[in-house]
């Protein structure tokens, strides 16, 4: 089992960006799914998270109103929509599932 994160990069602050998650040997949508982010010298902490099937989703009050969690059960990703980016939200971005998380994606936001 193991996820692959992409569409991390540089982006200018209020800029997008729209990261996925990729899951191999995984009963994907048996599973709810998160996005947690770390900053540097800052503790992991969790950004939003999707339910099997997509039937609600839930968004840390920083991200809320900017920041869309997504799934698609038959690609086996799941997607973060990210807009009107703020430098604050720089960090390593994770996708979690079950006890499997991927290697992370670096997002810097940055004039």
């Amino acid at each position: 089992v193991h996820f692959v994160e992409s569409g991390g990069g540089l982006v200018q602050p209020g800029g997008s960006l729209r990261l996925s998650c990729a899951a191999y040997g995984f009963a994907f949508s048996w599973y709810d799914l998160s996005w947690y982010r770390q900053a540097p010298g800052k503790e992991r902490e969790l950004v939003a998270s999707i339910s099997s099937a997509g039937r609600s989703t839930n968004y840390a009050n920083c991200v809320k109103r900017r920041f869309t969690i997504s799934r698609d059960d038959s690609r086996k990703t799941a997607y973060l929509q990210m807009n009107s980016l703020k430098p604050g939200d720089t960090a390593v971005y994770y996708c979690n599932s079950d006890r499997y998380w991927g290697q992370g994606t670096q997002v810097t936001v940055s004039t």
